[in-house]
């Protein structure tokens, strides 16, 4: 087969990630979309100069999610790595599991999938129904207008990852504003390696206190696999690390963006306010998580082997960026891809990734946003934004997309 070449001239090849167009919040960028009908394997230039490949079909991300001449090491050559900082922070740091490639991976993941079980996390529902109860309460009886970022989409996930790690609420405050720089892209290397430092130290004081007084959560889990050999104590507070930070940064932008959306879409915000069918909120939460799909700036790779794909030869060390706002937005899959539909089959998409790296927690993060979409708009019926559309701070410069405010009123 012929190869195409790769794009080289300076001037064919577009700097990545791309604007969003104004007053369009929720639509992926114009440009990205552009390559991904004309050029859906092409190269792109990031802020190193390094130009990985883009790769923006919905069959080619899932083929390459599933290949394992691709590695998800951040410390090989010809990753390509989001900032300076983060490159940095890659290089300095201890891998976490999910910069790990088989068989680390899949060594590690076997010992925090069991908390993450369906099952398990289903039985969490009431808890988590009864904490967002307790938030939309205290939110009720406060001034208004209300930061509902502050008042509920942040403390929420916080609260429910608190109780699952077994970490003391009271200490919240410490861990969001340290997790909040960790998925700046803007970050500076010293403030990416202060606050890594500190939230590592912070787990590894955890992690002692749970050796010597063990109780049932999951962070006692991961002191009795260091304490059993199988996890070394850097491992155990590298992982600790992870599930902290994740459990509630995806979540809250999640719940804070999406309720914005739905507050652009009063049509499909009556399905999820009207409706008691949990099918009818699952099947919602499925589609707001493939319009919004807040992981923005595309899953990195890089490859081991020659790979071809599209038509095209991605070559051995050469970086692969896989942006799952074009795969969720393929018409091909999903028929009218801009238009917010409720009722929609979207569960194909692929907001969490897909193979053995996907979201470990997606389990938790489904339960989140089912309770939250179904309590916060049948409670407060009236909810509105309090501010102009285009006044809202958004989170462009993130790993995360999603906003910093979101004054609501009612």
């Amino acid at each position: 087969m012929t190869h195409a070449p790769a794009d080289t001239a300076d001037e064919t090849i577009p700097g990545f990630p791309m604007p969003r167009a104004a007053g369009c919040p929720f639509t992926p960028p114009p440009e990205l979309m552009r390559l991904h009908a004309e050029r859906p394997v092409s190269q792109v230039r990031l802020w190193d100069g390094t130009t990985p490949w883009l790769i923006t079909r919905y069959d080619d991300q899932r083929a390459l999610y599933g290949d394992n001449r691709l590695s998800v090491d951040p410390r090989r050559a010809g990753f390509p790595h989001f900032s300076a900082a983060f490159q940095q922070a890659y290089s300095q740091m201890p891998p976490s599991f999910l910069n790990m490639d088989d068989p680390d991976h899949a060594r590690i993941r076997r010992m925090v999938t069991a908390p993450f079980t369906i099952k398990r996390i289903e039985a969490m529902r009431p808890a988590v129904q009864r904490m967002t109860d307790d938030f939309i309460d205290a939110m009720l009886d406060g001034p208004k207008p209300v930061d509902l970022v502050e008042a509920l989409a942040l403390p929420l996930p916080s609260l429910v990852i608190c109780e699952l790690l077994g970490v003391p609420y009271d200490d919240h405050e410490f861990f969001q504003s340290k997790s909040k720089v960790g998925v700046r892209r803007d970050a500076s290397l010293d403030d990416s390696r202060a606050a890594s430092g500190a939230l590592l130290a912070y787990l590894d004081e955890q992690l002692r206190a749970k050796l010597a007084d063990p109780a049932d959560d999951l962070l006692s889990d991961l002191a009795a696999r260091m304490q059993a050999g199988d996890l070394t104590r850097q491992e155990a507070a590298m992982l600790g690390l992870l599930l902290l930070g994740a459990g509630h940064e995806t979540t809250a932008n999640m719940i804070a963006l999406g309720v914005l959306a739905l507050l652009e879409h009063p049509d499909q915000l009556a399905v999820v306010r009207d409706t008691d069918d949990p099918k009818v909120l699952a099947g919602a939460v499925e589609e707001m998580l493939r319009y919004l799909t807040v992981v923005h700036n595309g899953q990195r790779r890089v490859a081991l082997d020659d790979i071809e794909i599209g038509g095209r030869l991605i070559r051995a060390g050469e970086g692969v960026i896989i942006p799952g706002a074009t795969g969720n937005w393929e018409p091909d899959r999903f028929p009218d891809p801009e238009r917010l539909d409720l009722r929609r089959d979207a569960r194909r998409h692929m907001a969490f990734g897909f193979g053995i790296h996907q979201c470990l927690g997606q389990p938790l993060a489904r339960l989140e946003l089912q309770v939250v979409y179904g309590t916060l708009f049948r409670r407060v019926p009236t909810l509105r934004r309090a501010t102009d559309l285009e006044k809202i701070p958004f989170k462009d410069d993130g790993v995360v997309y999603g906003v910093y405010e979101l004054p609501v009123s009612w």
